[in-house]
């Protein structure tokens, strides 16, 4: 039970829709000045702007959905329930992605990460019609993708996180390490939850990754 109680947990914490606002608070940690400031509060509409997009919106919809019996319970346990979810919340991601692609304040990598949001919640919803693919696995794995293109670029070392009146330095090595290990648990937290099978991990966490490599190609190179 306890096993059980950690992994909800887990599994609550590195939410699918959660991973998008991560990333963007992760973006203006490690380089704010990408954003043209000097700390994450100064972006606070933004990170608003990306949670309620990614997260909340999408939630209620799939709340909504619930209520109105078209999905079985808010776990999505059934591919097929997947389906409506997927859609909507595509919608609103590419949405995003259209808008801070057209902001001349946003930087491309930022808009990279985005897209390849996008690409893997697209991906994921094809997959979904033959294989009941993780949410969570992709999530990570694009969290992950994230942080292999920051580590190839070496004017982001060291990274230095400030925290009230003092600052942690570290690296995006480090920081990648720590993703790799996370993803893991949320992982391991999906089979004793028995929501996935091993091979609907491993998919998860590669279509996630190659979907940023993808977007950050097609942007950036």
């Amino acid at each position: 039970m306890v096993l059980r109680g950690f992994a909800k947990v887990i599994s609550l914490l590195f939410h699918p829709l959660l991973m998008l606002t991560y990333m963007t608070v992760l973006l203006l940690v490690i380089q704010p000045f990408w954003f043209g400031v000097h700390r994450i509060s100064d972006k606070i509409i933004l990170l608003l702007a990306v949670f309620f997009s990614s997260f909340v919106i999408p939630g209620v919809a799939v709340l909504m959905m619930r209520f109105l019996g078209l999905v079985e319970s808010m776990e999505l346990r059934d591919k097929k329930e997947r389906i409506g979810p997927y859609i909507v919340t595509g919608i609103f991601y590419l949405w995003l992605y259209i808008n801070f692609r057209n902001d001349s304040g946003t930087p491309p990598v930022f808009s990279s990460f985005v897209l390849g949001s996008v690409i893997g919640l697209f991906l994921a919803f094809f997959i979904n019609i033959f294989s009941k693919i993780s949410a969570h696995a992709v999530g990570m794995g694009g969290l992950i993708g994230m942080f292999i293109i920051l580590l190839g670029m070496d004017s982001l070392d060291p990274v230095l996180i400030h925290l009230g009146g003092g600052v942690v330095k570290t690296s995006v090595a480090t920081l990648l390490l720590v993703t790799v290990l996370i993803a893991g648990m949320v992982g391991t937290s999906r089979l004793l939850l028995k929501a996935h099978e091993a091979i609907d991990l491993y998919g998860g966490y590669m279509v996630g990754l190659v979907a940023q490599l993808l977007a950050f190609r097609l942007l950036m190179l």
